[in-house]
């Protein structure tokens, strides 16, 4: 661990093998350690799902593979677990490394948020920085509570909000060609 200018301790991937395995899901954004709880079942659900139809899509046209809570090491400063993600089969080959974990940005990457203003500024600040910066196509924001799902692309290489698909809604994006997913349904 490194102190940064401020006084502010830097935290780095190797430092992550000394914390204990206690159920808590470690991550670090720009050598800041966040720490949550395992999420709340249906946290668990809605990612579990919205993986489901992810995978499928995918297999139905071999364009690439979904994951559900996948370690992506950007660097030894940016370690992340998000919910799912989404990478195209040619891109798969080239990120992942020898301990299987990504190591650099998928093309698709969704965040559900937990309650709390800790869990907000970490998917809504701290991970869509690091997102825009590291590259990702599409990050998908989902608010359980509110049945949502916000949708930033990337222009002018960053990301941006450009939509909002509400529970009445099936959540569709020019990045996967066919692909088709009713919100409500995510969150029954």
């Amino acid at each position: 661990m490194q102190q940064a200018a401020g006084g502010r301790m830097r935290w780095t991937a190797r430092e992550l093998e000394w914390l204990p395995d206690n159920g808590n899901r470690y991550e670090i954004v720009d050598g800041e350690l966040l720490v949550t709880r395992a999420p709340h079942w249906k946290h668990q659900e809605v990612s579990l799902r919205l993986g489901a139809a992810l995978d499928a899509w995918s297999s139905r046209t071999g364009l690439g593979r979904a994951a559900v809570a996948p370690g992506i090491c950007f660097s030894d400063a940016d370690n992340v677990i998000p919910d799912v993600v989404w990478v195209s089969t040619a891109r798969l080959e080239v990120l992942l490394d020898e301990a299987g974990h990504l190591s650099g940005a998928p093309e698709l990457v969704v965040e559900v948020v937990s309650p709390g203003s800790q869990n907000e500024r970490r998917d809504r600040e701290l991970k869509l920085k690091l997102y825009s910066l590291r590259g990702v196509q599409e990050y998908w924001l989902v608010d359980r509570t509110l049945e949502q799902i916000e949708v930033y692309r990337r222009e002018e290489a960053m990301l941006k909000l450009t939509g909002t698909f509400l529970a009445a809604e099936t959540l569709t994006t020019p990045l996967l060609e066919g692909f088709a997913c009713p919100v409500g349904a995510l969150f029954a």
